[in-house]
């Protein structure tokens, strides 16, 4: 049978709208939508009529045959994060949401401030009955994390971590080899006096970075004793106080490579704050292409670690996961996604031509 235009049109937004489209109408996040379709409480009568209205408006609902691949009825997914980094987070959120929407899946979200709140997470979590749980850093290799979701046998997934795990599926990147290339770029524009900012000491991938720079120096024979290393935590807050201790040093770095984009962005703040320039003075890198990197100025030179991709991903092997767990069983599926170097305008050649 033939569609009329107006039908046509119909279908189309039917089948077309997405958790963003509606967000983006209502005006409040992807997160604030996944809180109404979940029934979730602390949302405020009138946004959780407003999110109904546009609902209705685009006649949004999650794909019938994509639900079905979870099984008969709706999976639930419980999302649990604690991130020093607002940009990582809101990657995360915004690949889960969307991977969601399109599964039918229901996204149960928890926000944890330490360890002892991650635990009470955790466990609000189980009791509501969730089928599988996505772990982001520095919660997927938290040793009580991991070993409340191995007492309870929940499905979970590890989103970014350093390691694969041999108790739950996981997708990564090479953080060694991304580093090495990143800190290879600096020595190919002629710096040889760095300043490294290292991560947070919980997360392995703070040490597979460091190790990849050193092994960059140690491979274009500069000796790793002459780079500065300071400690940060993957904040902002913490990388203006590490950039501030590199600055002082003597000699200074003409190049500094901070371990992700937010403690990168701290960098260039201090420089700009000593009445220097980027690159001019100064070249900065930085390391998961986070919104945060090309809003900075100058434009962060990063890795880009496809964050909101995996997130996605992740929700689609959490959803795997399950289905393996009723069936026949095997081993939890290990990830490794590419990266890719992103040069922006905060390196340049060494001052003065080295």
């Amino acid at each position: 049978m033939a569609i009329e235009p107006k039908e046509r049109q119909r279908r189309k937004t039917t089948q077309g709208a997405t958790i963003r489209d509606v967000a983006a109408k209502a005006g409040v996040s992807p997160m604030t939508v996944s809180r109404v379709i979940n029934g979730e409480e602390n949302v405020k009568p009138e946004t959780r009529d407003l999110v109904n209205g546009v609902i209705r408006e685009l006649s949004y609902a999650p794909n019938a045959a994509a639900r079905s691949l979870a099984g008969s009825a709706p999976s639930r997914i419980g999302l649990l994060y604690d991130n020093p980094s607002t940009g990582f987070l809101s990657e995360v959120l915004i690949g889960v949401l969307d991977e969601s929407s399109r599964t039918g899946a229901q996204v149960v979200l928890e926000r944890c401030l330490d360890g002892e709140s991650a635990i009470t997470a955790l466990n609000k979590l189980l009791s509501n009955g969730v089928d599988g749980l996505i772990l982001p850093p520095p919660l997927c290799e938290s040793a009580d994390i991991l070993a409340a979701v191995r007492a309870s046998q929940t499905v979970a997934v590890a989103v970014a971590p350093g390691l694969a795990s041999s108790e739950m599926a996981s997708l990564r990147i090479d953080n060694r080899m991304a580093a090495f290339e990143l800190t290879q770029h600096l020595i190919d524009l002629g710096h040889r006096r760095f300043g490294f900012i290292k991560g947070h000491p919980n997360q392995s991938v703070s040490e597979q970075r460091l190790e990849g720079f050193l092994a960059a120096l140690k491979t274009a024979e500069i000796d790793p004793a002459t780079a500065s290393i300071e400690q940060g935590y993957f904040s902002y807050r913490s990388g203006l106080d590490a950039a501030e201790r590199l600055l002082c040093c003597d000699p200074r770095p003409t190049a500094i490579f901070a371990a992700n984009d937010d403690m990168a962005a701290a960098t260039l703040t201090v420089i700009h704050r000593y009445g220097l320039s980027a690159p001019e003075d100064i070249s900065v890198v930085g390391f998961d292409d986070t919104p945060i990197a090309s809003t900075v100025w100058p434009a962060l030179t990063t890795v880009r670690q496809p964050i909101a991709s995996m997130a996605r991903m992740a929700v689609d092997l959490v959803l795997e996961e399950i289905r393996r767990r009723r069936g026949a069983g095997g081993e939890p599926r290990q990830g490794m996604h590419p990266h890719m170097l992103v040069i922006r305008d905060s390196t340049g050649p060494v001052p003065g031509g080295g």
